[in-house]
């Protein structure tokens, strides 16, 4: 009998409400969600590896401007895109990273270079685009990642100094930027895949452009193994989405993988767990994807919506947004 194998996917987190989205913007994230699943899925129908599938998915969604990694990345407060990534592979807990690339057309490839190409975990800045470029992967100018609506989105947000996570389209009647301090749940952009292919081997990445506003090379936990990214075959695989100082303080992503393996607990007990009551008490705010080893799959979240998508091997398929 063959093993099972999926992937699950995210796009970011938080205040995703359907009165603020229009039927068009829906059907767009909810076709770019179904062709990242798709493209990673078919690495793994044609027996492909987990990290292939992680690579191809991620990379959809790096390409979409809808999204906040790659090409859809939000500015710094220096009006540059600074981008964090990394993956893991759990048959060996071997892993790359990258932060702060600026000319890495899909920095998730960057991370696996790093894990493939190098003695490292994490490369940063200069460096990290330097091997990138030696090393002939895909690079772009700062045109590519020139998004109008994100530098329109620093724009008002550099008037008001405040620091404002992605997908944060706040404006009162006049089109003026409401304070982002008042308000209780703010959105987040990232993305990130996880998969379980038919060798029973899991992978898992995560890619993201950071925060609208940044300042002073700040990077959050997407690039951060056992915070952002973590996978194990004996336990599973996770990607995380959210607030990134509480999810580094809190190692979410390994954590969950640490309570399957020493409470014994299930994927689901272990994620929900962490996501609705230890971030919850913490103040931290977003969600996690997570698959293990029999591709049980989980999509937990503590705000008003994540885009999020799996695709199982038994037919059983879904892409969701809100929080429904």
């Amino acid at each position: 009998m063959e093993k099972p194998f999926a992937i699950v996917i995210h796009g970011g987190a938080g205040t995703i409400l359907k009165k603020d989205m229009t039927d068009e913007k829906e059907k767009a994230y909810k076709a770019k969600l179904n062709e990242a699943l798709q493209a990673g899925y078919a690495v793994l129908e044609s027996g492909g590896s987990s990290t292939d599938a992680v690579i191809e998915a991620i990379k959809v969604m790096e390409d979409s401007p809808l999204f906040n990694a790659g090409k859809g990345s939000v500015f710094t407060n220096a009006a540059t895109n600074e981008m964090d990534a990394s993956i893991m592979e759990g048959k060996d807990l071997n892993a790359g990273a990258v932060c702060s690339v600026t000319s890495v057309k899909n920095p998730i490839t960057a991370a696996r270079l790093v894990m493939e190409k190098s003695p490292h975990v994490m490369l940063c800045g200069n460096g990290a685009d330097e091997f990138a470029r030696e090393n002939k992967l895909d690079m772009e100018s700062k045109e590519y990642f020139f998004n109008p609506e994100r530098y329109q989105q620093l724009q008002k947000i550099i008037k008001s100094e405040k620091i404002q996570l992605d997908h944060d389209h706040i404006e009162d009647d006049e089109g003026y930027l409401i304070d982002p301090e008042k308000l209780k749940d703010s959105k987040y952009g990232t993305v990130g895949a996880v998969a379980l292919d038919k060798h029973g081997n899991i992978t898992a990445g995560t890619s993201t452009g950071g925060m609208t506003n940044k300042k002073y090379g700040r990077v959050g936990d997407s690039p951060i193994i056992g915070s952002g990214t973590y996978a194990n075959n004996k336990t599973c695989g996770i990607s995380c989405t959210g607030h990134g100082e509480y999810f580094i303080r809190k190692v979410v992503a390994y954590d969950v993988a640490a309570m399957m393996e020493y409470q014994h607990l299930t994927l689901e007990e272990a994620a929900n767990l962490m996501v609705k009551e230890k971030l919850v008490e913490f103040g931290g705010s977003g969600g996690l994807i997570g698959l293990d080893k029999d591709a049980n799959i989980v999509m937990p979240f503590n705000t008003k919506g994540m885009y999020r998508g799996y695709k199982k091997s038994s037919g059983e398929t879904e892409v969701k947004i809100y929080n429904d």
